[in-house]
């Protein structure tokens, strides 16, 4: 017998063992082989959620024009040539299928073998289709954009029976900025062609096109730290250049900040800024002017703040403020959502220690905490207090959760949220 037909051979024997294992699990019955964590705590998100495993359902495809537009608007276009490069000429000899897809699980770029392209088809795997996990059940798109690692999911092991001919192993794309989900690459096939090396290959690739993005984005803040340099010569006072998420190309009369957190939609005029307070934002080629008003002829308004986190949502996380100063939100990274939900539970405050035990299962990995407790505070300011960790007593603190709390961070390992998982703990 050849490596081929062995290697066929083998997967089709993995593929029964694993619809046995998917039927036990379906029916309530214990299987003797338990699957995957990844693919069980998976399995239970979609029977929890009510997708139904013997019928698969196709939410609408986009339409020409809203794919033109994803395309255009998506960093991930900036990396095709990578992803392409280090993914298609092997997947398309090996009779799989590259596919990628945005932060909403929506397919923009599928290429590769074209008779696995037509076999896609017929699964309403296509361009502008919904494959978030909890449309179209476990799957190589959906299940690592909730986790935030890469998975591979082989036969049986996607929900939704008229998948489980392929095996699928995706990994996500994150902004190598703040950590915010681009998207995830996938490669598909049937599931016969597959080799298990295929998942780091793809996780190399998608890390190659997360560098890409790094060095992208540094080149961009050259060129606009070119364009700063005159204009902060002028001035006097605090400023800063900024591009338009904010991150910094250069300062003056301020101690450097990697990023200034701007206003969602922001627009040249007086706006109130985090850190900052009263500022003047004037457009610039590629970004920002900011320029604080140290003199404000009127004074900043008073009153309590309100500090809202929300974690409802299986792959964005994020925080907002209102108060008297102004109002302004901050899309979170999976470990930023992790340690301020942490936070909002201990509003007496939690020490370094205490936060690396719940995080990671180990009091000594302080200086990972306050590392990251860091960066928070560059967006939060004097919202977040230290010695202990905690959020600012003059603060009203609120925490949108998931309406079962086994969704709660689905993506997380903490070992405190995973306790929380079970019985929530914030009223």
């Amino acid at each position: 017998m050849t490596g081929p037909q062995l290697a066929a051979v083998d997967a089709a024997r993995a593929a029964r063992m694993l619809n046995e294992v998917r039927d036990a699990k379906l029916s309530g019955r214990r299987a003797r082989i338990a699957p995957r964590p990844v693919i069980e705590q998976s399995w239970e998100r979609m029977l929890r959620s009510g997708v139904d495993p013997e019928h698969d359902f196709r939410a609408g495809l986009l339409s020409r024009e809203e794919v033109r537009r994803r395309r255009e608007e998506s960093p991930l276009r900036e990396v095709l040539p990578v992803l392409r490069e280090g993914l298609l000429s092997v997947a398309d000899a090996a009779h799989h299928i590259m596919v990628v897809a945005d932060d909403e699980g929506r397919v923009l770029w599928r290429e590769g073998c074209s008779p696995v392209l037509r076999r896609a088809d017929g699964l309403g795997f296509e361009v502008g289709a919904d494959w978030r996990e909890d449309v179209v059940g476990t799957n190589g798109i959906g299940t690592p954009a909730v986790v935030r690692r890469p998975v591979q999911v082989f036969a049986a092991e996607h929900f939704v029976r008229s998948h489980t001919a392929w095996t699928c192993a995706g990994a996500p794309i994150t902004d190598p900025r703040d950590g915010r989900l681009l998207g995830v690459v996938d490669v598909s096939g049937p599931l016969e062609t597959m080799h298990p090396a295929t998942l780091a290959w793809v996780d190399a690739v998608a890390k190659l096109a997360e560098a890409k993005l790094r060095e992208l984005h540094l080149g961009a803040l050259e060129r606009l730290r070119a364009v700063a340099a005159p204009v902060l010569a002028r001035l006097g006072g605090r400023a800063a250049v900024v591009d338009r998420g904010g991150w910094t190309a250069a300062v003056s009369g301020m101690p450097y900040a990697a990023r200034i957190t701007l206003p969602r939609s922001v627009s040249p005029g007086r706006r109130w800024l985090p850190v900052l307070g009263l500022c003047s934002v004037e457009p610039l080629a590629g970004g920002w002017l900011v320029r604080a008003l140290e003199d404000a002829a009127e004074p900043l308004p008073r009153g309590t703040t309100r500090i809202e986190l929300d974690v409802t949502r299986p792959r964005r996380w994020s925080v907002a403020v209102t108060g008297g100063a102004g109002s302004w939100s901050h899309e979170l990274s999976p470990r930023h959502a992790e340690l301020l939900y942490l936070l909002a539970v201990h509003r007496g405050g939690r020490s370094a220690a205490g936060l690396a035990a719940d995080v990671f299962g180990d009091p000594g990995r302080t200086v990972t905490v306050r590392a990251e407790l860091s960066r928070v505070r560059r967006y939060l300011g004097g919202l977040l207090e230290h010695r202990p960790y905690r959020f600012s007593e003059d603060a009203e603190v609120a925490v949108l959760l998931p309406d079962d709390p086994k969704d709660l961070l689905p993506h997380s390992m903490a070992p405190a949220v995973a306790e929380a998982r079970a019985t929530d703990p914030v009223s």
